[in-house]
This record gives C-alpha cells, structure tokens and sequence, in this order.
C-alpha cells in the first residue's frame, strides 16, 4: 500500500476513529523507539557505569 492510498483510506475515517488511529500510531513508534540496538546499548552502558561507580549526582536548586 502505498502512502497516497492511506492518506485516501484516513480521508474516509470518522473524526473517532483518526483519533484511534492516531493513538496506535504513537504507541508503535514509542515501542520502536524503546527497542532499537542503540537505547539497548545506552541501558547496558548506564548498567556498567552505576556497578563501577561512575554515575553523577544532581543538586537540586530551589524554586522561586
């Protein structure tokens, strides 16, 4: 399928059902994020900075 016939296929959805798809939308792409080699690598890196000690500390600041 290519992208013109979905741009026409979402044309024809209810206002309800855009917004659904929408949502999945957003889900797929926040779990395709969560599950590529590099946010796997960047884990297993915070892993092995905090068991040898190499992590830092934040000060909080105070609000106005």
């Amino acid at each position: 399928m290519s992208i013109q016939q979905i741009e026409e296929a979402i044309k024809e959805l209810s206002t309800e059902e855009i917004a659904a798809l929408r949502a999945w939308i957003e889900e797929y792409l926040e779990d395709e994020r969560e599950l590529t080699d590099e946010f796997t690598a960047s884990i297993e890196r915070g892993k092995r900075d905090l068991a040898a000690g190499r992590t830092r500390v934040g000060t909080p600041t105070a609000c106005p």
